[in-house]
């Protein structure tokens, strides 16, 4: 396909130029463990195969249960491993050939039971056994209740195995099977098929350096009070850890929120937008795509108060200055990053997004409305990305979801504008 000439894309059309290709012949022992999830890990094995992986099914006794193991047979074109004695495969030491052939140890399901006995070290049965005799990549894809997965015992385990370098892709949240709803689904396979991508090839943005600026900013009145905004800074950490699963050097310029730093991402802690801006202009100058998604406060009071302001006469007039253009500045630097802002609109999504693209001189723009649980303070978002010779719309959904696919989106964009 073409990016030239005005065209809306669709979320289809962009999957079509991925680059699973990276899976092409790599070797692929996918585990699956007794959780009602398993029934997905025929769907996951089929994707693996159809983008020219070779895929190796390897289930615990118990997994059989949930699904059969001549259903993967048939997907993967090879036989199901089960038995960690099995006098066919090991007169040659057959589970250690097995896990030297993996390119890949991907779980999934990996059940708490399972998680458990992998953080223990223990080897009493084949898929065990495996993960711990190979030194190929692990990934685990953790399905449990979310109970059992908000458990300390559980938490302990998945700490432990984060710091031993597996690989923890999930869970996300949803209703689950025993009705429940919460944390412990696993990843959906298509989604899984991505981190594989990405952990087998690097990532398409190895080799590269991003800058994030994230969440809001605040505006000092006095020693207790600020201007502020909603902003909880979700939208700009899923980037900032999509970015960095995909290989990048990440660097997240984040003002004052409730959230983790995602992993393998620096994060640099600001309060005010001057604080941000000087921050966030320092670490563009060698960045290869700056992508501007923090709700900056467009004003300032043009002097804070020594005291706390006390509460007299009936009304208070501040006298508010503006504050600089962080995505402009950025986009004005000699030898700038590829730039991607955010446009958040209350009304005329569109034409607002278009306008932002045009004045601050940005590469892309990624607009979302504002309002009907979307935006600010939510779980959900949705946007319509811009770009000189195109747009496209990404629908409603979680944001760490939609920060993967505008991530894709960059990639394609930023490929494309360097071969132009």
């Amino acid at each position: 396909m073409t990016w030239s000439g005005e065209c809306k894309y669709t979320w289809a059309m962009v999957s079509q130029v991925s680059t699973h290709y990276r899976l092409r012949g790599r070797n692929i022992l996918l585990g699956i463990t007794a959780g009602v999830a398993a029934y997905k890990a025929a769907e996951l094995a089929r994707l693996l195969v159809k983008v020219g992986a070779q895929v190796q099914a390897v289930m615990t006794p118990s997994a059989s249960e949930f699904i059969g193991p001549m259903t993967l047979q048939a997907v993967t074109g090879r036989p199901v491993r089960q038995a960690l004695f099995d006098s066919q495969h090991e007169a040659a030491m057959g589970h250690i050939e097995l896990a030297r052939w993996a390119d890949l140890v991907l779980i999934a399901p990996a059940t708490a039971d399972f998680l458990a006995r992998l953080a223990a070290g223990m080897a009493d049965d084949l898929l065990a056994t495996l993960c711990l005799a190979s030194e190929a990549p692990l990934a685990v894809a953790p399905a449990m209740n979310e109970k059992m997965w908000r458990h300390p015992a559980t938490q302990a385990n998945m700490a432990t195995l984060a710091a031993r370098g597996v690989m923890l892709w999930g869970p996300a949240e949803g209703e689950q099977a025993c009705g429940d709803t919460g944390p412990g689904r696993m990843l959906e396979p298509a989604e899984l098929l991505q981190r594989a991508v990405s952990a087998m090839g690097g990532g398409r943005f190895a080799g590269r350096r991003a800058v994030i600026t994230a969440g809001p900013t605040r505006e000092p009145l006095d020693p207790v009070r600020f201007l502020g905004n909603r902003s909880s800074g979700r939208m700009g950490y899923a980037i900032a850890g999509s970015l960095a699963r995909e290989g990048a050097e990440v660097t997240l310029v984040s003002g004052p929120v409730a959230l983790e730093c995602p992993p393998g991402v620096e994060r640099i802690s600001v309060e005010t937008a001057m604080e941000m801006h000087t921050a966030a202009l320092t670490a563009a100058k060698s960045a290869d795509l700056f992508v501007a998604c923090a709700a900056v406060a467009d004003y300032r009071p043009r002097g804070a108060a020594d005291h706390k302001i006390k509460k007299g006469a009936e009304t208070l007039q501040v006298d508010l200055v503006k504050n600089p253009d962080i995505l402009r500045d950025v986009a004005a630097l000699p030898d700038r990053p590829f730039c991607v802002g955010f446009a958040a609109e209350t009304e005329r999504l569109r034409e607002h997004a278009s306008g932002k693209l045009r004045d601050k001189g940005a590469d892309m723009i990624a607009a979302n409305p504002v309002g009907e649980g979307l935006g600010f303070e939510s779980d959900d978002n949705a946007l319509l990305v811009i770009w000189k010779e195109g747009s496209l719309e990404l629908p409603r959904q979680r944001k760490g979801r939609l920060a993967e696919q505008l991530v894709s989106v960059i990639a394609e964009r930023m490929d494309a504008q360097a071969t132009a």
